[in-house]
């Protein structure tokens, strides 16, 4: 059903449908498209219907178009539910009755719009980039509280939110956040601008820190041929001093064999 309302949702002549699922997005977007569609109807939906004092039998056009406007609030409302949200909502007499309807089943009764409030506010000022997150998942976050939190009416300053992701940053970015404190009036920056500073500065971060790796890895490449090399070079020697060893130890062998023979033949010179 899900998938059904996301592909109903994107034609600009058919209200976003709602089934249940994310009532926050649902109602943002739905009052855009009535905004959009009629802001006649949105006031009727927020207000109440258009008032006719006339019996049927004496309307005259104004109270027929007054009347028509009440059914095509109604009737946009209608097509803009599920059969499950259209049960939920189908005794109602007005458009605002049914918006009224969803928004207590969905937001709550006040003292419940209040304590999910307190819950978001609580989330917003304990807010922190998370170790391993990227600026792109960081603001996603950010962005899924501060929008939680203008659906329920709670909204903040444009200044706040930036100076509250800048606070949020760990302090290996606090060179960054120090130099867009000081080219910036904080006051007047937009997220947007923010967040794609921070991005930029990000992809700068992870292109030196490829650098460093490389760096590293580079070195400890040559350090282990060096190694290698000297590794090799005392092999070398020890062998050299081998082959040393080999042709003193064969040297004396036949040192002493011709001192033995010259012994035998000066023993036998002797006895003749």
């Amino acid at each position: 059903m899900a998938a059904q309302g996301h592909f109903e949702g994107q034609s600009v002549n058919q209200p976003p449908l709602f089934d249940g699922e994310d009532y926050t997005y649902w109602k943002t977007r739905m009052e855009y498209f009535l905004q959009g569609h009629d802001y006649q109807i949105w006031s009727m939906v927020e207000e109440g219907d258009l008032l006719v004092t006339n019996e049927k039998a004496q309307w005259i056009d104004d109270d027929r178009k007054k009347i028509s406007l009440n059914c095509k609030a109604k009737s946009i409302l209608c097509c803009a539910l599920s059969k499950k949200e259209f049960n939920r909502v189908s005794a109602c007499k007005s458009a605002m009755e049914m918006w009224e309807k969803l928004r207590i089943t969905y937001e709550g009764t006040d003292k419940v719009k209040e304590i999910r409030i307190d819950i978001l506010v609580t989330q917003y000022e304990r807010f922190q980039m998370q170790s391993g997150e990227s600026i792109t998942q960081m603001f996603s976050r950010f962005t899924d509280i501060t929008n939680g939190l203008a659906g329920l009416g709670k909204t903040y300053e444009m200044g706040d939110m930036v100076r509250k992701i800048l606070r949020s940053l760990p302090s290996s970015w606090t060179p960054k956040v120090t130099a867009i404190e000081e080219a910036n009036d904080l006051k007047r920056m937009s997220l947007e601008k923010l967040i794609g500073s921070l991005m930029a500065h990000e992809i700068n971060m992870e292109r030196l820190g490829e650098s460093s790796s490389r760096k590293k890895l580079s070195n400890a490449l040559k350090a282990n041929e060096d190694l290698s090399e000297e590794s090799l070079d005392n092999s070398e020697s020890s062998k050299d001093s081998d082959d040393e060893e080999a042709m003193l130890s064969r040297r004396l062998q036949r040192i002493l064999a011709m001192k033995k023979k010259f012994k035998f033949w000066q023993k036998v010179l002797q006895e003749e």
